[in-house]
């Protein structure tokens, strides 16, 4: 390995002292061996090969280097996409000490990510993370301790605060947040995510309740795809494309695609440091292991704002956004008179930082990172937490414990099978 390669990767192991514990230098700043030139890509190594790990080999700037499954088929079909010439691990520890690593891209089943993102925080890499960004709360609190501690960038793969038209709104969300933050609206806001707003919560994402008991084919490992996961028998229904429909991996539609819509939410409301206090369901009761659809879900923040998760979407001509002043509609559509020209006088949002390849370089925190995707991923396992106990859960925002309930703090940091811990 060169010199220079060889010193930009312990600069990334490296963390201050003291005071200034949590100050990044950029690698730019140093000099010498320390400087990052624009033309030296950064490498990657894949954990999870599957098809949202096949779907993210090139990206600008990075060159893919190392993959890892526990599915050999997947191994392959990974080989054969990228031409080969990479390096195969089955086992994720392998190649997150592999020195040839930059960056680690965990695109697992959610019940991984959690104890990838520790491990590859401590062994300073900086980190790609497939949402949801953990299948618990308590999970994020660690990987959001570990990042503190150890000065990793980390990037959570959902871009609609800061990149492309948001769903059926067919406007960027900083145009959303323009709006939310001149008060035109008014205060506090609700805002509805069902279909009639532009959405869709893949209600296909459930699980079956009579899985057969099945062999395991020979080209995957299941005890180690199942690693913390409660041991269950293998079924062809519980892994891979299907997996998002079982408590132990996943939550259904709302695992999928809740940190999808509900992180832009947060970030136009202005709460990305904060969650919500009430938490109500109304759903079926949930089966044990296979999770199920629900009708609606509604959390309330303490200052009256609350966000609707309308899944049965029988009420139709909804508000995306209502407020005392007025409401905003699908397709960016105001009752606002001359909303357009009115919302022109405005200075838009703050600028944030949307290449991550540059974050790492220059070592700023990307755009949305392991602290304000923190709180998105918390509200999708707060909703989840209510859709499995079926019951309305209170939550304290500052102490990020459920108030008064065992059996709901008890989902906040959930038991891990030997050897597997954080």
């Amino acid at each position: 390995m060169s010199e220079n390669k060889t010193s930009r990767r312990n600069f990334l192991k490296t963390t201050l002292i003291g005071a200034a514990a949590f100050t990044i230098v950029p690698r730019h700043v140093l000099g010498g061996n320390g400087f990052l030139a624009p033309s030296d890509h950064l490498t990657k190594g894949i954990i999870g090969v599957g098809a949202m790990g096949r779907g993210h080999f090139k990206y600008a700037g990075t060159k893919t280097v190392a993959i890892c499954d526990v599915d050999t088929r997947h191994l392959s079909l990974a080989q054969k996409a990228l031409g080969g010439g990479v390096t195969e691990h089955h086992d994720f520890r392998e190649l997150i000490q592999n020195p040839e690593v930059d960056i680690v891209h965990i695109a697992t089943p959610p019940h991984w990510h959690g104890i990838m993102a520790v491990e590859a925080a401590r062994s300073g890499k900086d980190i790609w993370c497939e949402k949801p960004m953990t299948r618990t709360i308590g999970e994020g609190k660690k990987v959001k301790e570990a990042i503190a501690q150890h000065g990793n960038i980390f990037r959570l793969n959902t871009w609609f605060r800061f990149d492309a038209n948001f769903y059926g709104m067919n406007v960027p969300v900083k145009k959303i947040k323009k709006l939310v933050d001149t008060g035109m609206l008014g205060w506090p806001l609700k805002v509805t995510i069902s279909k009639h707003t532009g959405f869709d919560w893949k209600f296909y994402w459930v699980g079956r309740e009579d899985l057969p008991v099945e062999q395991a084919p020979k080209e995957l490992d299941y005890e180690m795809w199942l690693g913390p996961a409660p041991y269950k028998p293998y079924s062809k229904h519980r892994v891979h494309t299907t997996f998002r429909g079982y408590w132990d991996y996943d939550g259904g539609g709302l695992g999928d695609m809740g940190q999808h819509y509900l992180d832009p939410v947060q970030y136009f409301l202005g709460k990305d440091d904060e969650s919500p206090v009430t938490i109500e369901v109304d759903a079926p009761q949930q089966h044990s292991d296979a999770v199920g659809t629900w009708r609606k879900i509604t959390y309330t923040y303490a200052d009256g704002c609350q966000i609707v998760l309308d899944g049965a979407g029988t009420e139709e001509g909804l508000a995306y956004i209502e407020g005392p002043k007025g409401k905003l509609y699908k397709g960016f559509v105001s009752d606002i008179p001359d909303m357009e020209r009115k919302l022109a006088q405005y200075p838009d949002p703050a600028p944030q930082m949307t290449d991550f390849v540059e974050a790492c370089r220059t070592r700023q925190k990307f755009a949305l990172n392991e602290q304000n995707g923190y709180y998105s991923a918390t509200l999708v396992n707060l909703g989840l937490a209510a859709l499995r106990l079926n019951r309305t859960l209170k939550f304290d925002s500052d102490k990020q414990t459920f108030v008064d309930d065992e059996a709901a703090n008890r989902l906040i940091d959930q038991p891990m099978r030997g050897p597997w811990i954080i």
